[in-house]
């Protein structure tokens, strides 16, 4: 398989990467005569590309296909192949993330500091192990904070020899204007939600009426739909979400239905720390000197390290809450755009239609003009969560809007 097969529905952005990684081995290997490089300016290499697109479009994917194509080393490239063949050494470590001129940065904090990108830019500076390119794929540069986005901006403006900088963002605005200005740009688009099915089914080998269901659900977001269709208790959370608003008709009902998506959403951030942090701990104290599983004292000095792994675990758990509600408003969003669509008279592409009574239920009781008016609310309350608005301050506010239209 190529190292593309998994980007659905973007191939008009795969033809351009191509393109491009055709030119980055002209480069490296000098063996194939430049001028049978594509001439289009599109296509060119460059040594930073910004991949922008809605949630769910592909755009790590798209970046982390492109850092396998750069390294790929299969010998058919010589014969007029193209790179990214998906089998080679280099596509192979690439794809699966232990090649040594790979580095994939996400962040499971809510943010990404100024010490973690100077980390990265010494890096950027190293010449690749593999003589070909050294990759920085990150894949939340939306989290830059504003000093980490300056930082990363020298390294953009002065880029070392052989290293390509791959920035993953949802818009082209949550990155700085001298960042974006010295990046190519690549904007992927939502995929089809026929494409997302049919990638379950082959990739996936999910079931096709839970694989249409599930794309269907989330509108072609492709990741969410991979875990809809293979995680009964991601679906048992969405069908929850979506009885929400057959419950905010009273006052009680509003701060008990807001009461229960907070504590959900405490509980996903709750199951991650079981998952994770104590294994994080033990391996920590194991490698300042303590005896795993014993609860022993640390040894001398020791103890700023284990206080900066629980700050990190518990800025983790905060953005692990705050992901599990936005999943939640915008599962919400969803449903109130379908209930407008049935308003509208519109019934094409419906995302919800396994709720299709309760969707007719409100589109019956309510006008549009209420509908949007709902739709406001959930978005004022995901900027509230986004300017740390207490969560549950902020839930209830929405539902109360939900309730008083």
């Amino acid at each position: 398989m190529a190292v593309w097969d998994d980007l659905v529905g973007q191939d008009r952005v795969a033809a351009q990467l191509t393109a491009a990684a055709r030119d980055a081995d002209v480069l490296v290997t000098g063996a194939a005569d430049a001028s049978a490089a594509e001439p289009m300016a599109s296509s060119r290499m460059t040594h930073a590309w910004l991949f922008t697109g809605p949630p769910g479009s592909g755009r790590s994917t798209a970046a982390r296909a492109f850092a396998a194509a750069l390294q790929c080393v299969s010998p058919d490239r010589a014969l007029g192949g193209a790179p990214g063949c998906g089998f080679c050494d280099g596509c192979h470590t690439a794809l699966v993330g232990t090649h040594a001129d790979v580095e994939v940065v996400r962040t499971d904090m809510l943010t990404i500091g100024v010490k973690e990108t100077r980390d990265l830019v010494r890096r950027a500076q190293l010449s690749p192990a593999g003589g070909r390119w050294q990759v920085i794929v990150m894949e939340d540069a939306d989290r830059l904070t504003e000093g980490a986005g300056n930082v990363l901006l020298k390294a953009v403006e002065e880029p070392a020899p052989r290293t390509v900088w791959l920035l993953c963002t949802p818009s082209l605005e949550d990155v700085l204007p001298t960042i974006r200005s010295r990046c190519r740009l690549l904007t992927l688009r939502t995929p089809s939600v026929d494409a997302v099915a049919d990638v379950l089914v082959r990739r996936d080998g999910i079931d096709p009426g839970l694989a249409a269901s599930a794309a269907r659900a989330t509108q072609g977001h492709i990741g969410r739909a991979r875990r809809l269709a293979t995680d009964e208790r991601a679906r048992t959370r969405r069908a929850a979400v979506l009885k929400l608003p057959l419950r905010v008709d009273d006052v009680g009902g509003c701060l008990k239905a807001a009461q229960e998506l907070v504590d959900a959403a405490a509980e996903d951030a709750k199951q991650v720390a079981e998952e994770i942090d104590t294994k994080e701990t033990e391996e920590l104290r194991a490698a300042l000197g303590a005896a795993a599983g014993t609860g022993g004292r640390l040894p001398r000095g020791t103890a700023g390290a284990m206080k900066d792994l629980q700050d990190r675990q518990k800025r983790r758990a905060t953005r692990t809450q705050r992901d599990s509600l936005d999943l939640a408003l915008t599962d919400l969003t969803a449903f109130y755009r379908d209930v407008l669509a049935l308003q509208l008279g519109s019934e094409v592409a419906l995302a919800n239609t396994d709720v299709r009574d309760a969707l007719e239920r409100i589109a019956s009781g309510s006008k549009p003009e209420r509908t949007l008016r709902r739709i406001e609310a959930i978005r004022a309350c995901r900027q509230a969560l986004d300017s740390n608005v207490a969560p549950l301050l902020a839930v209830e506010a929405m539902t109360m809007a939900l309730r008083a239209g």
